[in-house]
């Protein structure tokens, strides 16, 4: 998988204003600066105007970011350690945000050359030739980055480059840099390139990055061509002691001048911000809803039942939620289709529950999730998860475990400290309420009809002060099952897959 932004995309057109001549670039008090002084120069001008570095990095601010930002004063390259799903990859293409917005080059160059600083035979005679009177061309810094995910059969052609024979049949020299198809490392010079799960590089192709992060130059074909490339070269890697598919070999750790430790969200409210911020959601979820499923990403994170070297992905929390939302938009879509088909009344309610039965027939109702609608995902995403060999067989299992003890965590969170008993006595004397992934919100609060302390939860859960009934069934679920997971209620789940929640035998 190769992502080269400074060949495979659309650059777009430069402003008007830009200069279109070496000499009026001259004129306009441009020099030549390296990638790495870009960089350093761009940063600290972010930095003494408190504009914002790193835009949509999450969790990083007091512990990954000050070392990545020590290494670009610095002028380091670096590679990131980390289990997967810590961000590394977005990180490292947030670099590429504090390059120059526009930068000079040579027309038609390759290796995205500034004509101030021209590399090649070829570049330095147009230059010579024309003077101040060279166009110009502009790239933008969207252009400038450069991305490989490293796999086994990567080859040193691809990084670095190779000879074309059709250029040397057309009368080149091996001597002559012409001769060369440059690989994807000297197409993003002037750039901030990155190599992917560099372990997963062979150890043979990994020599051919040591000149490029030490020399700073490229050989090919094994006869002297020194081009000093200017770039940032950044890796992102597994720690070694989990990946057994290779490792970075010790010269090649030398030469980077960094080697920053990712981690997952430190605390709860950074793993929700990063849910909000990430997950596409097809409909609303509560925060409650989402609390739990934060605290359930944590807890299998922390489970001694899972692998702790693979890590759990902040995939994992984020596909959980998109999950949720979807599980809460097929109920509704369900549901509209039911209503549409039913004509009469459901037989055993009175003419206020036929009149909501008609109301909810004429407008499908709100797609809102539920605390029922998590049960879902500990079989969908049961393959984002790796478990200690003991555990064969037993993964539903230990992730339904970890998600009552998730919902049971922030049902004390959020509600505790309020009187409950008007939901303990909708049970007294055997009665019951029935819930569960097909049953409307209307039905469900219909049961319930005027609970005592219910406004009250509502607040607390968030859900404001005139919720829809969609939002206040899914408040009314949520206490439910807390007062389940608490022992204060006793719950069945029917063949038909409803849940019913009753006294306690």
């Amino acid at each position: 998988m190769v992502r080269v932004s400074a060949h495979s995309q659309v650059s777009p057109a430069p402003p008007a204003e830009l200069p279109a001549t070496l000499g009026a670039l001259r004129a306009t008090g441009h020099h030549y600066r390296t990638v790495k002084q870009e960089l350093r120069d761009n940063l600290l001008a972010r930095m003494r105007s408190g504009e914002e570095r790193f835009p949509g990095i999450v969790g990083y601010q007091d512990t990954v970011l000050p070392e990545v930002e020590r290494a670009l004063l610095a002028g380091h390259d670096m590679v990131l350690l980390g289990e997967r799903g810590q961000g590394k990859t977005r990180l490292i293409r947030a670099l590429g945000g504090l390059l120059d917005e526009w930068t000079p080059v040579i027309p038609g160059s390759v290796l995205n050359e500034h004509p101030m600083h021209p590399l090649t035979p070829a570049s330095r005679a147009r230059v010579a030739e024309a003077g101040d009177d060279l166009s110009i061309g502009w790239l933008h810094r969207s252009m400038r980055y450069g991305e490989k995910l490293a796999t086994p059969d990567t080859s040193v052609g691809d990084l670095i480059g190779d000879v074309d024979p059709v250029r040397l049949a057309q009368g080149r020299t091996l001597g002559d840099p012409e001769t060369i198809h440059f690989g994807l490392v000297p197409r993003t010079n002037r750039g901030v390139f990155a190599v992917n799960e560099l372990p997963d590089l062979a150890e043979r192709i990994q020599v051919a990055l040591l000149n490029v992060l030490e020399e700073r130059d490229i050989q090919v074909r094994g006869y002297q061509l020194r081009l000093p490339l200017d770039l940032l070269l950044v890796a992102s890697a597994n720690p070694e002691d989990y990946t057994n598919r290779g490792r970075i070999i010790t010269p090649l750790k030398d030469r980077f001048g960094a080697e920053i430790r990712t981690h997952y969200p430190l605390d709860l409210e950074l793993e929700l911000e990063l849910i909000r911020q990430e997950a596409d959601l097809v409909a609303t979820v509560p925060e409650h809803v989402l609390e739990v499923l934060a605290r359930f990403a944590r807890g299998v994170r922390e489970s001694p039942s899972v692998d702790p070297r693979s890590g759990v992905s902040a995939r994992f929390a984020i596909a959980a939620a998109e999950t949720v939302a979807a599980a809460a938009l097929r109920r509704s879509g369900l549901l509209a289709a039911g209503s549409a088909g039913d004509t009469g009344s459901t037989g055993d309610t009175g003419s206020t529950g036929d009149a909501a039965d008609a109301g909810s027939r004429r407008a499908p109702e709100e797609a809102v999730a539920r605390v029922g609608d998590a049960v879902s995902v500990t079989s969908t995403l049961r393959g984002k998860v790796e478990f200690e060999s003991g555990e064969e067989g037993r993964e539903i299992e230990v992730l339904a475990h970890l998600l009552r003890t998730a919902t049971a965590e922030t049902f004390r969170a959020r509600l505790s400290g309020l009187d409950l008993s008007g939901f303990t006595a909708l049970v007294a004397e055997g009665g019951a309420v029935e819930t569960g992934e097909l049953v409307s919100a209307t039905e469900l609060l219909r049961q319930v009809g005027t609970v005592p302390g219910l406004a009250k939860v509502l607040d607390r859960l968030g859900l404001g002060d005139a919720p829809s009934p969609a939002e206040a069934a899914a408040g009314v679920e949520f206490v439910l099952e807390g007062l389940h997971l608490t022992r204060r209620l006793g719950k069945d789940v029917t063949d038909a897959g409803r849940t019913v929640y009753g006294g306690r035998g």
